[in-house]
């Protein structure tokens, strides 16, 4: 896979459907969804294509802002690791909620970054009857794009903005030599630990916690030339 593509960061506050949309640009279910706030906790990378264009698509956890809690710093530190590696960053929100505080914190986080960011109000499934996007005005982040990540409605004009802020980079052939490898165990065996200190950095969230690691995720590494992918993946109960 190139390096050089350039990279699309969906980023939000905990279960406002990123993985949901996140799966429909890439075409297939790769994160979990669930409704239970929380799942998606480490970056997810996959590449995706639209309109002639090819972009890595990088799917976040849910950042909670003034947070103690260990597990959800660490899901904070990776969606800020994203925004700052992100090109065009997708700010998606609940259109159902309407305007939350979360909302309007991460949008502070989100200013200073000084990179395109698209204002994204998922859940809206009645278009065009639905509304309630309007109300994301007041965010003061530029016209609300409505979607519904569920059944794919709006996606199209969305992604259609998303290439329009891309920048424009020389794309390379993906590499036929690529040898992926999966890093499996049950859990709490430090798998997760074992990537990141190959990669020399977190690249997956890390805890005590038994079960942290839910999606699998693929990190692409040069190695001598060749390009190994990396799959961490959740651990394996009988």
């Amino acid at each position: 896979m190139s390096a050089k593509l350039p990279v699309v960061a969906v980023v939000g506050r905990p279960n406002v459907g990123k993985s949901t949309f996140f799966n429909r640009v890439v075409g297939r279910r790769l994160a979990i969804v669930d409704d239970t706030p929380g799942v998606t906790r480490d970056r997810n990378f996959a590449r995706a294509d639209w309109a002639g264009r090819s972009f890595f698509i990088v799917d976040t956890g849910g950042v909670i802002e003034g947070s103690d809690e260990p597990l959800d710093q660490a899901v904070r530190s990776q969606a800020l690791q994203a925004i700052e590696e992100a090109d065009v960053i997708l700010f998606l929100v609940d259109g159902r909620a309407g305007v939350h505080p979360l909302d309007q914190r991460l949008l502070e986080i989100l200013r200073k970054a000084e990179k395109p960011v698209l204002l994204v109000v998922n859940k809206q499934d009645n278009l065009p009857r639905d509304t309630a996007h309007h109300d994301f005005w007041e965010l003061g982040m530029g016209e609300p794009i409505p979607v519904s990540a569920i059944s794919g409605k709006g996606s199209g004009d969305l992604l259609d903005a998303v290439v329009a802020n891309l920048p424009q980079v020389e794309e390379e052939e993906r590499d036929p030599a690529e040898v992926r490898v999966a890093v499996i165990g049950k859990p709490n065996v430090g798998k997760s630990s074992f990537v990141n200190r190959l990669f020399g950095e977190e690249r997956v969230v890390v805890s005590d916690k038994a079960g942290t690691t839910r999606d699998p995720v693929d990190t692409p590494l040069q190695y001598h030339g060749r390009t190994l992918t990396f799959v961490d993946t959740a651990g394996l109960r009988r």
